[in-house]
């Protein structure tokens, strides 16, 4: 069993459900999971029902059936292991590779995979009453490709989450996009929100959401388009994507928030988890784990300086 505590900030605003809250924080669990594992849900002390709306200043607290018994299958899936220890794992995950189980994507995810690891390394059947518990502790969109962190245990999990929660991990992504953006390095702040005319995006609104702040610096300029980094000093679903269609810089190959790209029709989200600086149980100071610019990032590179050069800022 899995107990989740939160307190609405102040931010938050009022009307809320409290599934979309949940669902919506970083390294929470998603609505379908949600749905599929609650086994009691209180806010204020009060038994309640996952449609409840919040308003600022709510304690929620939620009962969760652990992952297994929501009928987790192991399945060998092959991973890039980039470490791992009978704490945690750490893993490259390449793109289209989904992480949580959830409507239409029941089997074939990175938790499946991960399950199947633990237990081939000599973990109990989750059946067993020691249970074994992939956590992983925060996400990736499915076309993300590069590094995510996982827990076996529930107190690492606890652990590594609380390192998300406070914003002490360090976390630097890849992106091509086309365009440039207006500095060599900045910052874009804004709140996000669901976007009310599709509920599957997300967009920069004034006076309502979450806020959200990137940070970013341009590491290649080519004819058209920019290789840059970008730092997330908050971690919002879709933020990068977001505050890089905001500053018309689209991620190349964003088949949300992008646009057709006549030179590269054929291009998939140029979007990577470059690197994840965090302090791993047990350790005293930050790990720092990095996952390789992956190839289909680099060709289009390779094609872009061919055709013209680039500037190393």
């Amino acid at each position: 069993m899995t107990s989740l505590t939160y307190d609405v900030p102040d931010d938050c605003g009022n009307g809320l459900r409290l599934d979309r809250f949940v669902s919506e924080r970083e390294g929470a669990v998603t609505r379908s999971q949600l749905k599929a594992r609650l086994t009691a849900a209180k806010v204020n002390g009060k038994p309640v029902k996952l449609s409840r709306l919040l308003a600022p200043g709510d304690r929620i607290e939620l009962e969760l059936k652990d992952p297994e018994a929501a009928d987790l299958l192991p399945e060998d899936i092959p991973l890039e292991v980039l470490y791992e220890d009978d704490r945690v794992v750490v893993v490259d995950k390449r793109q289209g590779l989904v992480v949580h189980p959830g409507a239409g994507n029941r089997s074939g995810t990175l938790a499946n995979a991960l399950l199947f690891r633990r237990l081939s390394r000599g973990g109990s059947h989750p059946s067993s009453n020691e249970g074994v518990r992939p956590g992983i502790v925060h996400r990736l969109d499915k076309d993300t490709s590069g590094v995510i962190i996982a827990a076996y245990d529930e107190k690492s999990h606890a652990f590594l989450a609380d390192q998300f929660k406070d914003r002490s991990t360090r976390k630097t992504y890849l992106a091509l996009v086309a365009g440039a953006p207006p500095a060599a390095s900045g910052s874009i702040s804004t709140n996000l929100a669901r976007d009310p005319r599709d509920r599957k995006r997300f967009a920069v609104c004034e006076g309502r959401g979450k806020h959200a702040l990137t940070l970013y610096r341009v590491l290649e300029r080519y004819d058209g388009y920019t290789l840059v980094a970008l730092r997330l000093k908050t971690g919002r679903t879709h933020q990068i994507r977001v505050h890089l269609k905001h500053i018309g810089c689209p991620i190349l190959g964003d088949p949300i928030y992008g646009r057709k790209d006549a030179r590269f029709p054929k291009a998939t989200l140029m979007l990577h988890a470059f690197r994840l600086a965090i302090r791993l149980p047990g350790a005293s100071g930050r790990s720092v784990f990095t996952a390789p610019v992956p190839e289909r990032m680099r060709a289009l590179i390779r094609a872009l300086r061919a055709r013209s050069g680039s500037s190393r800022p």
